[in-house]
């Protein structure tokens, strides 16, 4: 069996459903499955290095996004093999965890991965668009802005991004300039910032705010499946406490 280490949480959670007893190793924010028993290797940003080498594992799966390419250069220096995956839409999403899971010894596409690409191909047309800013930090305050993945989920489900067609994928816009851009909604995942209800009107007053799990938000992996479900829940529940 190949011995994979995952640098990404999402991918994490997509090998260790589809290949049991495959991972070795993770990162200390690598959160599903819950019961994940496997050595921790340090942060997405800063892994140790010298544990991977230790865990010899035929294959490290990263991201672009996530992972630093001077790790993933330490780690190819020592000899390991380094998948990175890159993730800015919900095609690819699908298209990237095929790739991975074929490279770290998938020899069938897993159920829940046909589940999750029916989940989103099955989806309405949404009823009516919504402009929405899409908080990821503050102070200072960071938004989505072009290319990414979460930006590309929302506007499969009627949301339309605000700084969709800004000059950076996750732009620092001051809060007046947030304010002055009157969006119909704000959307606060719970990560990679942990946003709560008492955020939204601390810079976005009286316009209503729409609380979701980072994990269907931002996460490409078994989560998919239910992602469309849960984030069409938590924007129905936002318009109408705003009705």
């Amino acid at each position: 069996m190949t011995r994979v280490v995952s640098l990404v949480p999402s991918l994490t959670e997509a090998v260790a459903v589809s290949l049991p007893g495959a991972l070795v190793g993770a990162t200390d924010w690598c959160s599903h499955p819950a019961d994940l028993d496997v050595v921790r290797i340090g942060g997405t940003k800063n892994p140790k290095v010298d544990r991977i080498v230790r865990l010899a594992p035929d294959l490290v799966v990263a991201n672009e996004e996530e992972n630093r390419e001077l790790d993933l250069a330490a780690l190819r220096e020592a000899g390991i093999e380094v998948l990175v995956t890159e993730v800015r839409d919900v095609p690819g999403a699908f298209r990237e965890l095929e790739r991975m899971l074929g490279a770290c010894g998938a020899d069938t596409r897993p159920r829940w991965l046909d589940e999750a690409e029916a989940a989103w191909a099955e989806l309405p047309a949404p009823d009516r668009r919504t402009r929405a800013i899409v908080p990821i930090w503050r102070r200072p305050w960071m938004v989505l802005g072009r290319d990414t993945f979460a930006g590309d989920v929302l506007a499969r489900l009627g949301v339309d991004n605000v700084y969709a067609g800004h000059d950076e994928r996750y732009p620092r816009i001051p809060p007046a300039e947030l304010r002055a851009a009157a969006p119909d909604l704000v959307v606060l995942p719970d990560e990679p910032y942990r946003f709560t209800a008492a955020d939204g009107p601390d810079a976005f007053e009286n316009v209503p705010c729409a609380l979701v799990d980072g994990r269907q938000l931002t996460w490409y992996g078994p989560s998919l499946a239910e992602a469309p479900g849960r984030l069409s829940e938590a924007l129905r529940q936002a318009a109408c406490r705003a009705a």
